[in-house]
């Protein structure tokens, strides 16, 4: 926005006559030189129409400063002080952050006009309406500049504006609190947005009281009431993470049972579903595994009735593990048997990858080796299809450590016999390096040179050699299966 339009300059019809300037004698030279020049000005006053000093100043001044003098002049001393406690922030932002990072390379904000007008706009406007003492004038100028800075560069600028608001709903008497609690929802999105999750609860909290029994609703028709529960259901989870994250399970269960009882007020049951499975985690990890069920089976019929094929999936792989962990095997096989069996229906491949690999690790834990390898070998199939190079890596590992172990019996075996004929099955594994190890077989006319006591240190080495190809092609480094 311009404050003063470019005026049209005429050019001169003619030039003054020299004659005008002529000094007569060398003692009246200045009275002359002076003479001619107030014939000039009279000239140009009359033939071309001139700029003033107001005018001439507002085309050499930085915009910046022809925004302050317009506030000075017409008395807003508040904003125009207001104005440049933000330019001061702005820099000490910038030189905060120092050379290299992303607010050093952006612009000032006095080198941007269109922030700088809409902040002469509103910031005047805000003024003239407290002068007046019409509070929600000036909060509603106040909530305006925060939607004017609401990119991810000036989200300091908006953050700074939200306070303002929620200072001035302080003094607005006349609408039962409806401004203070939008406030209030607004300041908690900043401290959640930047972490302070406690001080986020606390404004949650407030909107959340303001807001009970009023039938209010914002610009899009919904009720603020049940938008306050959402915020509180979503800020106790983020809490509950932390809380599980710090081993303060007794701590994260109190603050999820209070998310549970927003979702219910909120009459979501989507909501109400993931802060059920949430409970089930942090009673799980607390050690209570009955309430772990209990609320583990409630998130499997919310699963149902919403056809969240995924959520019940999930809750079908944390069922086998709380069962895994009162040593009931058979029955955690089978609820991953229908957890594998939804995620081939409704081909979620991911989950197919993590119902494969579970059920492989846990006939490898019980030393189903073979049936283990089977198991990881579909999981690389599954993580094949999904063309991510990182999880085919992770799963190779797991077919590694499935091939090796299926081995490392069969060559036990061979290993503890230490008669010939199995020390020879041994040499011939390593020379055809196959992936398997045939039975011992009997060889005709075949007699070793070896004595009786050298058949020990003979095996140990070669066993030793055995060991180490197994490693370097199955598994990992840092994994020593077969050590003796």
């Amino acid at each position: 926005m311009s404050l003063f339009p470019r005026i049209p300059i005429q050019s001169p019809r003619s030039h003054p006559s020299m004659e005008e300037m002529r000094c007569a004698s060398p003692t009246l030279a200045r009275m002359h030189l002076i003479k001619g020049k107030n014939a000039i000005d009279r000239y140009l006053a009359m033939h071309i129409k001139g700029l003033s000093k107001q005018e001439a100043a507002a085309y050499r001044n930085s915009y910046k400063k022809n925004i302050c003098i317009d506030m000075l002049q017409q008395g807003y001393h508040k904003s125009f002080a207001e104005l440049f406690t933000l330019i001061e922030k702005w820099n000490a932002l910038r030189e905060a952050a120092g050379p290299g990072s992303a607010i050093w390379l952006e612009k000032s904000l006095e080198e941007q006009p269109d922030k700088l007008d809409q902040l002469h706009y509103f910031l005047t406007r805000a003024e003239a309406a407290q002068r007046s003492e019409n509070y929600e004038e000036v909060y509603s100028n106040q909530l305006n500049l925060t939607y004017c800075f609401n990119k991810t560069e000036d989200r300091w600028l908006r953050n700074y504006f939200y306070e303002q608001c929620y200072k001035t709903a302080q003094l607005i008497k006349i609408d039962g609190g409806r401004k203070e609690a939008e406030a209030h929802s607004n300041m908690g999105l900043v401290y959640e947005e930047q972490g302070h999750f406690l001080k986020a609860v606390e404004h949650y909290e407030a909107f959340y009281n303001l807001t009970v029994g009023r039938t209010w609703k914002d610009n899009t028709g919904r009720n603020l009431n049940s938008l306050a529960c959402e915020h509180l259901w979503r800020i106790y989870t983020l809490l509950a993470d932390k809380m599980l994250a710090n081993k303060e399970h007794q701590e994260a269960i109190r603050t999820l049972t209070k998310a549970l009882k927003m979702a219910e007020e909120a009459e979501n049951m989507k909501m109400e579903g993931e802060t059920t499975f949430c409970l089930g985690i942090a009673y799980f990890s607390a050690g209570e595994l009955h309430k772990a069920t209990s609320k583990l089976n409630i998130y499997v019929k919310i699963s149902k009735h919403l056809e969240d094929y995924a959520g019940l999936g999930r809750a079908y792989q944390t069922i086998a593990r709380v069962l895994l962990s009162q040593g009931k095997k058979d029955e955690a096989i089978r609820f991953l048997e229908m957890f594998m069996d939804i995620a081939k229906n409704v081909q979620l491949s991911q989950s197919l990858v993590d119902a494969y690999t579970f059920l492989g690790n846990i006939y490898n834990e019980s030393g189903n080796y073979s049936k283990a390898s089977e198991y990881f070998s579909q999981a690389f199939e599954a993580a094949n299809a999904l063309s991510d190079l990182a999880l085919m890596n992770e799963i190779k590992v797991y077919c590694g450590i499935g091939k090796a172990h299926s081995l490392m019996l069969k060559i036990n075996t061979h290993i503890e016999a230490a008669d010939p004929i199995n020390l020879k099955c041994l040499l011939d594994w390593k020379e055809n390096r196959s992936d398997t190890c045939n039975n011992p077989f009997t060889v005709v006319g075949y007699h070793f040179q070896l004595k009786v006591p050298d058949i020990g240190s003979f095996l140990l080495q070669k066993f030793k050699l055995i060991n180490w190809r197994i490693l370097n092609e199955y598994g990992k480094e840092d994994v020593n299966i077969f050590a003796l």
